[in-house]
């Protein structure tokens, strides 16, 4: 018995020991444990105090605004969609920015102190989608009003091309909240950081996979992921992952890491543009701000989030709709909605804002602005800073030129491609650029700077290229004004009528010859000033400019922008270089009665409290009497209505305009209405003949942006040119050159000309000229001579007229159109 009691207590003492060790050890790797937590813990306490220290998580991006919109009486606005625009703007979220109430077909606006406008208030009034009324706070009757600028873009992050728009939790639908939750981290608001079990879960199950695929990640650890690691899967990275998880669920508050998140998280790419957090992809993919975004928008967004580009709705629309039901069915398991409200929101198609980024966000104009702002403000301020910049840029107007660009490059690439045999390799594609200012302000409204932003970010809008024949009105309108100041042409003042000489011309200058030619080499002898310029004759028009004086074309040239110009014959043809930003400027001169205005599209820099930066001043200039520039206006009117620019009538556009065609190794069209102005431009980047003229290739583009312009309640009200004092227009019988009467009023056009200028007399009738019957009776001319109509026919005498001869011998004759 006592042997037994032996043994026995022996065995006891052993397995105390075996025991005690036990716990020994456990408590030794424990305070190990403890001692290599508290290092890490402490060195990655330093790694997220250093990043703090940089400022906050996120920079503070400079936003860029579109001008005001102005609302006018007559204007087919309703009070509902004014309230949209006035939320979008702020309104009624930012007590600061400004607020508005809704009543009924009534809407007051009421603007705040961070307003970009006067706090004057208005009520506008509209019946049936029309405005009727808008009254000013103290009862006066206003003939517009303007509202809140809208918000284009916030400035990239210069390193890697980032777009955000930050948001607040508050700012957070509930439902996107629920949905991020219900497909991400169910668990967020209870666990501390990491969620164990599913930590385990996937540890074991990618020590089986033996490589790392599992995502068992929080909010928090993809948060900490996303700011302080990279997103390569390693042990070492995950551990590094999990204490910088635990330093965040230490300082911040669920709220403000989920608002860090909703910030974060990468939700694909635009062009060429990241697209990083909710606020940025609401606005990207939906055309909407995040607190507008519905139930079926909020889980589609959550649902992209485990694979954006896989999950992009508008690259595969199949899977982001079946990825957003999962989501739908996820916030069901969690009782977040109902099965109902799933089911209503998974019959809900997907609809998508235009996904080209050239569009929404005028990629090239924002680029603009901020080299702009970089030059005026610096650098750092610009990035570092909050700013609104308020620009000169019309949202619908710059929809309406993207879009007139893609569809007008698709024909020119339908040419480009007849061009080439089947199956050729190596199509070059032209590029392009389309301008579109206020001829009256020098706004730039709209500015297209290639065929898309995301291949490249070359502005050819801003690149210097060969002018060709849109430089030609500028010698028409150097002879224009030297009529004006009194100057003649053989005698007698410059008109629309002057006979200039369409024929192989060597011209000599400065001890050279130069030996310009027609387009087909084509010549049409004796010709009048409006058939030469609505054709495009390239030796009449040189013809023109030795009289007028090259040195004087030049001059007017470069006082209206074109500041390469130089006295040469070549210069009469557009051989010196001018971007189409700057020839939209050079024709602000014929547009606004002989004011050059510098294109402009930055009007102020405010703070963030709305104080004011900087404003800018747009630059005026008069260079040509109003007379003269009017005058040269009309006979862009008949390049328009009877020249190479028909083209556009032949597309729709029948409201006033003028402008030019042209062509070099490029394609050209500069015209403008009553209250725009569009330079289009078709090239080739490497400076290759595009071999299409610019009446095929650019005047369909200006026709497809004018023609979605007009429709525009901002700009629907194209009018008729008015004449200035002391000009006056004139019917003129396209077969004498004389004034039309009831004789003679089937074909006609009309002519501008200075007071004491037209000529005399009538198509039937000579008053005071001084011919004779004879004269009349057998000569096809009035003064002897057989010159030929604007249209390019010869003229037929009164014998010819009354007994209907000479017309066939006019369709032999008459030039086939170059």
């Amino acid at each position: 018995m006592a042997v037994k009691l032996k043994v026995g207590s022996s065995g006891h003492s052993i397995g105390w020991r075996l025991l005690r060790g036990l716990l020994v050890l456990v408590l030794a790797m424990v305070v190990l444990g403890g001692i290599v937590f508290a290092y890490y813990y402490h060195q990655y306490q330093g790694v997220v105090d250093a990043r703090l220290a940089q400022g906050p998580l996120f920079a503070s991006s400079a936003q860029i605004f579109a001008a005001p919109q102005e609302v006018r009486t007559g204007q087919q606005l309703s009070a509902a969609t004014i309230a949209a625009q006035l939320r979008r703007a702020g309104y009624n979220g930012n007590p600061q920015m400004g607020s508005f109430q809704l009543r009924g077909d009534s809407i007051l606006i009421k603007p705040g102190a961070q307003s970009y406008l006067a706090t004057d208030g208005a009520t506008i009034t509209t019946t049936g989608g029309v405005v009727q009324s808008i009254t000013a706070e103290n009862g006066a009757a206003l003939a517009g009003y303007k509202l809140e600028p809208q918000l284009i873009t916030a400035l990239s992050e210069e390193k890697n091309r980032t777009k955000r728009r930050l948001v607040t939790y508050n700012q957070i639908p509930p439902q996107m909240v629920q949905a991020v939750l219900a497909i991400e981290d169910r668990r967020f608001f209870e666990h501390g950081g990491i969620n164990y079990v599913r930590t385990a879960k996937c540890a074991v199950q990618d020590t089986f996979a033996h490589h790392m695929s599992c995502g068992g990640s929080t909010l928090t650890q993809q948060l900490a992921r996303g700011f302080f690691l990279s997103p390569q899967k390693t042990i070492s990275r995950k551990m590094s992952e999990i204490m910088i998880t635990f330093q965040l669920e230490a300082r911040f508050n669920k709220q403000q890491i989920f608002e860090m998140y909703a910030n974060q998280i990468n939700l694909g790419q635009r062009g060429s543009f990241a697209i990083n957090g909710f606020g940025e992809a609401a606005e990207s993919y939906f055309g909407k701000d995040l607190r507008q975004l519905d139930l079926a928008e909020c889980a589609l967004l959550a649902g992209m989030i485990q694979r954006p580009n896989y999950f992009s709705p508008y690259k595969h629309p199949e899977r982001a709709m079946e990825r957003r039901n999962i989501v739908l069915d996820s916030m069901v398991e969690t009782e977040a909605i109902t099965a109902s409200d799933a089911a209503k929101a998974k019959a809900e198609p997907i609809r998508l804002a235009p996904p080209s980024v050239d569009a929404s966000e005028a990629p090239y104009f924002v680029d603009m602005v901020h080299d702009q702002i970089v030059q005026r403000i610096g650098d750092f301020n610009t990035s570092h800073s909050q700013l609104r910049i308020y620009t000169s840029l019309d949202p619908q107007l710059q929809q309406a030129a993207s879009e007139a660009v893609e569809a007008g490059m698709r024909h020119v690439d339908e040419l480009v491609r007849a061009r080439y045999k089947k199956g050729a390799e190596n199509v070059s594609y032209p590029q392009v650029a389309l301008v579109a200012l206020n001829p009256h302000t020098g706004q730039i409204l709209a500015l297209v700077g290639g065929r898309n932003y995301g291949t490249s970010q070359l502005n050819h809008a801003t690149s210097k290229r060969p002018t060709g024949s849109i430089f030609k009105p500028f010698v028409y309108a150097t002879a224009e004004q030297q009529a004006v100041n009194g100057q003649t042409i053989n005698g007698a003042p410059f008109t629309a009528l002057t006979i200039l000489h369409d024929e192989p011309t060597t011209f000599s200058f400065d001890g050279q010859t130069y030996n310009p030619g027609n387009y087909k080499d084509e010549y049409h002898g004796d010709v009048t000033a409006i058939y030469a310029l609505a054709h495009s004759l390239n030796n009449a028009t040189i013809s023109l400019g030795q009289m007028v004086g090259f040195g004087n074309v030049a001059a007017l040239g470069r006082a209206s922008g074109i500041t390469g110009a130089k006295g040469t014959p070549s210069v009469s043809l557009g051989a010196y270089d001018a971007t189409p930003l700057d020839m939209a400027g050079a024709y602000t001169v014929f547009a606004n009665s002989g004011v050059h205005l510098n294109p402009w599209m930055l009007a102020s820099v405010r703070n963030k409290n709305g104080d004011i930066v900087a404003d800018y001043t747009p630059e005026a200039r008069q260079v040509m009497d109003p007379r003269a520039a009017y005058l040269t206006q009309n006979l862009l009117e008949g390049v328009m209505n009877f020249g190479y620019g028909v083209e556009v009538r032949k597309r729709g556009f029948t409201a006033p305009a003028a402008g030019k065609t042209g062509t070099s190794h490029d394609a050209w069209f500069a015209a403008y209405s009553s209250n725009l102005i569009c330079v289009v431009w078709v090239g080739n980047d490497d400076y290759t003949d595009v071999k299409l003229s610019g009446a095929i290739a650019a005047a369909p583009i200006w026709a497809e942006f004018m023609n979605r312009a007009v429709k525009l309640p901002q700009y629907s009200d194209m009018k008729s040119f008015t004449a200035p004092d002391g000009v006056q227009l004139l019917s003129i019988d396209r077969n004498t050159n004389l004034p039309a009467d009831d004789s003679c009023p089937s074909d006609t056009f009309s002519a501008a000309f200075l007071v004491g200028t037209a000529p005399a007399g009538t198509c039937s009738h000579m008053g005071e000229d001084p011919q004779s019957l004879g004269n009349r009776l057998f000569n096809s001319n009035p003064d002897g001579s057989e010159n030929e109509t604007p249209d390019g026919t010869p003229h037929r005498n009164l014998l010819q007229k009354m007994f209907g001869l000479g017309k066939k011998n006019e369709d032999e004759q008459q030039k086939p159109q170059p």
